[in-house]
């Protein structure tokens, strides 16, 4: 399949990439400038240059595509404005063709929750709000095989927000802790950015239009448990200091809120549709191995 993709030289779009070539895809992936090229073409891809926010450039590529996944998206206020113009840019050029669209969400979307599924009621913080109408155009278009994958807190290879916890304040005195994220009583769903991966391309490959999926693999760990394994790693023998949520909320701002959500996922719809098997170590055996040792 002539895949474009989004996001080829970020997180989880890297990952994404790696995978659609290793099964046989055509890659192209979108980049703003040069370097970035060379980093998609050396793995696989052949890079298209272009900007997310050109509209017209967007939609000419994902015309030229058997499919597209989408993952690129900037860390700053223009998030919302950008994602809704690729999402309309996409929806746009593939109209009526019935070819398949993976877009991103998140899973943040259903707030706090201790058996979230993909029909939870969506309750997101204001940081992803803006995420949720986005998400509706995509399930609904017409003429589209329109999917959205919801990630989880990914991890893997020594990315992700684990290493916000690791870069956490210290308490002072002989025997320093880790400062949480809050009271550390809440729990995080998680995902290995391989996992993640092999959901979205099975996703492009197979899913029925209109599909929505979580992509959890079952394990929903403690913010306490999750800083204590960072605490370890990075040397400070499993001490962790809880913090209130007055104070995370003054630290991490919107991202606080979201990072406060108690959520517990397992992304069932996936397995039982997709056939999707997560089996990467988990978010805890992960910082066991040492993926954030270069932190300490």
């Amino acid at each position: 399949m002539r895949v474009f993709l989004t996001g080829g030289t970020g997180y989880v779009g890297a990952a994404v990439l790696h995978r659609l070539v290793t099964a046989g895809h055509q890659v192209s992936a979108l980049v703003r400038d040069p370097d970035k090229a060379e980093i998609v073409r050396d793995r696989g891809a052949e890079p298209v240059i272009g900007d997310l926010a050109d509209g017209p450039s967007v939609r000419r590529f994902a015309d030229a595509a058997d499919g597209v996944i989408h993952t690129a998206l900037p860390a700053d206020g223009s998030s919302a404005r950008i994602d809704d113009s690729a999402a309309t840019s996409i929806l746009a050029a593939l109209e009526g063709s019935d070819r398949p669209y993976v877009h991103t969400t998140g899973a943040w979307v259903h707030g706090s929750g201790a058996a979230i599924t993909e029909s939870s009621p969506m309750n997101p913080p204001r940081l992803t709000a803006w995420r949720v109408p986005i998400a509706e155009r995509v399930l609904a278009a017409p003429g589209v095989r329109g999917v959205v994958i919801a990630p989880a807190l990914v991890y893997g290879h020594g990315g992700g927000l684990v290493n916000l916890v690791a870069a956490g304040p210290r308490t002072e005195g002989d025997a320093p802790a880790l400062t949480m994220i809050g009271h550390g009583d809440q729990h995080w769903a998680t995902v290995h950015v391989d996992d993640l991966a092999d959901l979205y391309v099975r996703a492009l490959e197979g899913a029925p239009a209109g599909s929505y999926f979580i992509g959890a693999s079952g394990v929903n760990p403690t913010v306490r448990e999750i800083t204590e394994a960072v605490s370890r790693t990075i040397g400070l023998d499993g001490r962790v200091a809880p913090e209130t949520v007055v104070q995370t909320l003054e630290r991490l701002g919107l991202l606080g809120e979201a990072l406060l959500l108690d959520q517990q996922a397992g992304g069932e719809a996936a397995r039982r549709i997709l056939g999707w098997a997560p089996e990467r170590p988990s978010i805890l055996d992960d910082i066991a191995a040492g993926a954030l040792a270069a932190a300490s």
